[in-house]
């Protein structure tokens, strides 16, 4: 007989909750939450709760017990849940419905020699853990608490525990928009404009907070006076990549940064593929920008296909090789992305139901052809960017040579020179490799 890995613990502990949930529905009157004082193996009497129709949670420090163990299990995967014929049948997988599947039920199934030592173990890190969010003023959602978002509850391999900071809500129309660290000017530039379109069309915009496309769709989201839910690969107290403070300060303000991980817990290689079932698994579509064949970001949208979400991808070009990837779900019939229009039409498709009758409208200064340079103010002069010739002659995510640029502006050399120091300045151009310029839009991390 095989020995019983983390997972297979732990998809016992998960049938336990659904199991749990079935019978709270079948028995529980008038919806209202019942109150269980039931016996846990230890001898102590614990509270069952019934927060919310989706399932019951035992206490609080033995689900983030759970969580330690799971999110540090020798697998280094999550555990999923199998499916369930018939969650209201009446053969129950546990015999006393009261009561739910205890720690040291987990660690037995686990083979632990010392299953007491262990709990015990559990629950004073358990412990910690909670004493260190209450002093880091983190959030902490359990499974079965009513503040969980409903539908990543519905994904085969769900977090027991969610540490916060911010508010994470319910995510209940979110898309994801996920994409390559080191992106093009287009690509930070699109993941900008998505992550804007989605925000000004009423979805909450939810992404990873890496470098490159990830934080360009949470700046876009907040322009866009949206909510935007960062998954970390961390513990929600820990900023990474290092440079993004003050996106994390203002991703806290304008929605949530969330982790299955405990607090102070580092950035580790294994944890950012685990991560990506949650940043889908919240969202109701995951899109591609500029995935190559080997990127982090076709893992999400495994795990969105896996979960059944909607998958879209923007094209790009072909000839470096960085588009492979998102060029390859294209080909398997994920849904072509050029703005966020594209985005809620396919949404608003693929879930019908999720929506009231009416469509979604999305401004058309948020779409991909919209000119960010012809909004707003500008520190170039009277006429503003829009009255630039050099910005007006730039198309967002192209780079120019200098006599690409007289040719398509007549200008001289040495006053077109003048031009471009003045607009770089003022933050309206970079000088990227090879001594080309690109216009700078407003995603531009600088």
């Amino acid at each position: 007989m095989a020995t019983p890995t983390t997972a297979d613990a732990i998809n016992f502990f998960n049938a336990g909750i659904d199991t749990l949930g079935a019978a709270a529905r079948r028995t529980s009157t008038g919806g209202r939450p019942a109150l269980t004082i039931a016996p846990d193996p230890t001898g102590r009497k614990k509270v069952v709760r019934t927060s919310h129709p989706h399932g019951i949670v035992a206490r609080d420090v033995d689900l983030v017990a759970l969580s330690l163990l799971w999110t540090e299990g020798a697998d280094r995967k999550p555990a999923r849940r199998p499916a369930q014929t018939d969650p209201e049948a009446a053969d129950l997988a546990i015999s006393d419905v009261r009561t739910l599947v205890g720690l040291e039920e987990v660690l037995e199934r686990l083979q632990v020699p010392d299953v007491a030592g262990r709990a015990a173990d559990l629950r004073r890190r358990a412990e910690a853990a909670l004493d260190a969010a209450r002093r880091r003023r983190l959030g902490l959602v359990l499974r079965g608490d009513p503040g969980y978002p409903e539908r990543l509850e519905s994904i085969p391999d769900p977090p027991p525990a969610l540490w916060t900071r911010g508010a994470i809500g319910r995510c209940r129309h979110a898309v994801a928009v996920v994409g390559s660290r080191f992106a093009t000017p287009h690509g930070l530039e699109l993941g900008f404009r998505l992550g804007q379109g989605l925000a000004a069309a009423g979805f909450e915009v939810v992404s990873g907070m890496a470098r490159g496309v990830d934080a360009s769709a949470h700046l876009g989201a907040l322009r866009g006076a949206g909510r935007t839910i960062a998954v970390l690969g961390c513990g929600a107290d820990v900023v990474y990549p290092p440079e993004h403070h003050e996106l994390a300060a203002a991703i806290e303000t304008g929605g949530a940064l969330v982790s299955e991980f405990a607090p102070g817990v580092p950035p580790r290689g294994w944890h950012f593929p685990r991560r990506n079932r949650i940043i889908s698994g919240l969202s109701l579509g995951v899109v591609i920008v500029e995935a190559a064949q080997r990127s982090g970001s076709l893992i999400t949208a495994r795990c969105a296909l896996e979960q059944g979400r909607s998958v879209m991808a923007a094209p790009g070009a072909v000839l470096s090789g960085r588009n492979r990837g998102a060029h390859a779900l294209i080909r398997d019939g994920a849904g072509v992305v050029e703005d966020a229009r594209d985005v809620v039409e396919q949404i608003q498709a693929d879930w019908r139901q999720e929506f009231e009758a009416g469509s979604v409208e999305v401004g058309s200064d948020t779409t991909v052809d919209a000119d960010p340079a012809e909004v707003g103010s500008d520190p170039i002069g009277p006429a503003g960017r829009g009255g630039e010739p050099v910005l007006r002659a730039m198309r967002p995510g192209e780079t120019y040579r200098l006599d690409e640029l007289a040719a398509v502006t007549g200008l001289v050399p040495a006053e077109l020179m003048a031009r471009l120091t003045r607009l770089e300045v003022a933050g309206c151009v970079l000088r990227v490799e090879g001594g080309r310029f690109v216009k700078a839009g407003p995603n531009v991390l600088r």
